[in-house]
């Protein structure tokens, strides 16, 4: 039996300058970071040649093409593992399918490729998984997401991530001081919402749309991205709470159904109560909160 741990992330900035309609444009860039939830996806050999998924529900087929839950199967065809496996996944936080906000979709794939190579006996580097995982929901199943949710689930850490004109990707570690993490990590406060997000598709194909309209604030949201690099390379987080709250009042105007009167209702009791900013995290409409909070108002 093969078992793959794969992280979920929080983006702290940047976030929809991973999207192809602005990066061929003007280079993107996030921050983020992978966080101690995860995917864990089981595969083994079986002693037939039917293939079987769980997750919420339970999948035996004999065709490869015949799987409906659709990362799976393209994970299946990509990897040539067609017959005589059964997989299974499970998630520390919530169904690894229900839309948080933390990239569990990304993760799910990219740890699903990630056991169906150890399953041949082969090693696959970070790069071609992140590689691979975009070519699956964005090429193949034509999702209209970005690309950093595969490379945080396939990097891990905490990282800088540049995407190109040319489509290349570069990961750069954030490098700070340990006492500045723990910092970080101390002033941080992330809570669910109990709020079912609205379509991701929906919200990232309207913002596909609205991009050239957009890139004024498009481009502002990269700006943070490299001012936050910078704070925490210099293990300066004075200014980390007004990047976050700055940034979510441009990701607002994005698209339609990234807030709702329930999260700005939860986000300004927040800010009354001590914390400096925070985001939803993911495409938004629910979801997961993120504040950034001295530990004295938490």
């Amino acid at each position: 039996m093969i078992i793959s741990k794969t992280p979920l992330r929080i983006s702290f900035a940047g976030g929809g300058t991973d999207l192809k309609s602005y990066y061929q444009r003007n280079i993107g860039a996030v921050v983020s970071t992978a966080i101690d939830k995860y995917v864990y996806i089981t595969v083994n050999k079986k002693f037939d040649d039917r293939l079987r998924v769980g997750y919420s529900k339970i999948e035996v087929v004999d065709k490869v093409d015949d799987i409906e839950h659709d990362l799976v199967r393209e994970a299946l065809k990509t990897t040539g593992v067609t017959k005589g496996v059964d997989i299974v996944y499970m998630s520390d936080m919530l169904p690894a399918q229900e839309a948080l906000g933390l990239g569990s979709s990304s993760s799910l794939i990219v740890g699903t490729l990630n056991a169906l190579h150890a399953l041949k006996g082969e090693h696959v580097s970070a790069e071609k998984l992140a590689k691979k995982a975009c070519e699956i929901e964005i090429e193949k199943l034509s999702r209209p997401i970005g690309k950093q949710d595969q490379y945080a689930a396939a990097f891990g850490g905490f990282n800088y991530i540049q995407f190109n004109k040319d489509g290349s990707v570069f990961v750069n570690p954030i490098i700070c001081k340990q006492e500045t993490k723990e910092k970080l990590k101390k002033n941080l406060l992330m809570f669910y919402t109990g709020l079912k997000a609205i379509s991701t598709d929906n919200v990232l194909s309207e913002q596909n749309k609205n991009t050239e309209n957009n890139l004024q604030n498009l481009d502002k949201m990269v700006d943070f991205a490299k001012e936050l690099k910078r704070s925490l390379e210099q293990d300066n987080l004075d200014n980390f709470g007004n990047i976050l709250h700055q940034g979510w009042m441009l990701k607002q105007k994005l698209a339609n159904g990234i807030t709702n009167p329930a999260i700005d209702d939860y986000y300004e009791k927040a800010r009354k109560a001590g914390a400096l900013g925070g985001k939803i995290l993911g495409s938004g409409g629910g979801g997961c909160l993120l504040f950034y909070c001295d530990e004295k108002y938490q």
